[in-house]
């Protein structure tokens, strides 16, 4: 296996599994995968920067890119705005002039945008088999069983949902259906604090991710893990009472990010004795034991600003998407930035918007054809567009 020294700067060893080339394989045992209609150009083209400048030109203001901060470097370096799945749709949506935008992310971002744009827009995703694993992990008819056991426990009336950014429209709208929120890992105190507070619920469910619902309810909202139950989809009644859905404050949902879900306790005290005067900042998604132990906890914009504003010479163990914590380490070399765990892959799915794709789609779109369009049923929308509505409304 060859090494790559980028990786081994971040103190990363290379995953030894095979991984298929990107668009053009797939495994049915994991990844659902896509067929393009035409072929995509090689993955080895050296001209691939060239020709997405060229159809980016061509095109120019009836198209906007967005490129979210997980994004390999080649694809970011022809994004309009980077930011994280919220910013980017907000973005989309004040851009009314692009009637194109180029969604480099994953399915349930360019959902949003879509839900955020105007009718005369379109959205498009290079690649339709970049999903997002924790998304999937909420179906809508799994969330509808879910609310019909928390009628039958007696306990939906003083029950608010509240939904992480990283979810399907249709959760998001089965969420303003049921008055609740959406929420990012920005601003999951503020909207917790809404659900209590100026909504009046006894208490939240949370979904689709477990880790952040509970990191903030213990260490933002000064809850405790008794006041936590886990809701599980896959057995009757979630595997929970009816007293253990009544005595909860959160009701959380099994589902989690397999990036940063992978994170131990373990990867924390081996980068300790590792590295000397290290400072571990992680995401919220990691499980509570690594948030617990790390010296910093925020978001990826916070993440972003906390490595940015460091004073040379700073040390960090990054736990999040390993794209970023590249382009961290790149953009700073005055500062030693090490990734988290030692043997990593990327994440897959945001990883299949490449270059190949990127091309594809813009030269379409500069011959006037649109490909991959990424549309939200009008009244999915309609309720997906409220719960978004109250995120922004959130004091």
């Amino acid at each position: 296996m060859t090494t790559n020294p980028a990786l081994e700067r971040l103190g990363v060893t290379a995953s030894p599994l095979a991984l298929l080339l990107l668009g053009r394989e797939s495994d049915p045992g994991s990844e659902r995968g896509v067929d393009c209609p035409g072929d995509l150009p090689p993955a080895a083209d050296p001209q691939l920067a060239e020709r997405a400048a060229a159809a980016k030109a061509a095109l120019g203001d009836d198209v906007f890119v967005l490129g979210h901060h997980y994004q390999r470097d080649d694809v970011i370096a022809f994004a309009d705005v980077t930011g994280d799945s919220f910013k980017l749709a907000q973005q989309a949506a004040a851009r009314p002039d692009a009637s194109s935008i180029v969604f480099c992310g994953v399915h349930f971002m360019a959902e949003s945008a879509d839900i955020l744009t105007a009718d005369h827009q379109q959205v498009i995703l290079p690649d339709l088999a970049a999903g997002c694993s924790m998304a999937d992990m909420a179906t809508a008819e799994q969330v509808a069983q879910a609310w019909d056991d928390l009628l039958d426990a007696g306990v939906a009336a003083d029950t608010v949902p509240v939904s992480y950014m990283n979810s399907s429209a249709a959760i998001k709208a089965f969420t303003g259906r049921h008055g609740g929120t959406i929420c990012t890992s920005s601003n999951a105190e503020r909207a917790l604090g809404w659900a209590f507070g100026e909504r009046r619920g006894k208490r939240v469910v949370f979904l689709p991710d477990q880790h952040l619902g509970r990191n903030t309810a213990i260490d933002r909202m000064g809850m405790s893990e008794a006041d936590c139950v886990v809701y599980d989809p896959r057995r009757p009644g979630g595997g929970l009472t009816r007293a253990q859905l009544r005595d909860a404050r959160m009701i959380l949902w099994r589902g989690h990010c397999s990036v940063h879900g992978r994170f131990t306790r373990q990867c924390v005290d081996e980068v300790r004795a590792r590295v000397p005067q290290v400072q571990v900042l992680v995401h919220p998604e990691c499980q509570r034991e690594v948030v617990a132990a790390a010296d910093l906890v925020g978001s990826t914009e916070y993440i972003i600003k906390v490595v940015d504003e460091a004073p040379s010479g700073s040390v960090f163990a990054v736990g999040t998407e390993l794209n970023l914590v590249q382009r961290l380490a790149n953009r700073h070399p005055d500062k030693k930035i090490v990734f988290l765990d030692r043997t990593v892959c990327f994440c897959s799915t945001m990883n299949r918007i490449d270059m190949p794709h990127l091309v594809w789609t813009l030269e379409a779109l500069a011959r006037g054809e649109t490909v991959n369009r990424i549309t939200v049923d009008p009244e999915v929308a309609t309720y997906a567009r409220k719960a978004l509505d109250q995120m922004l409304a959130l004091p």
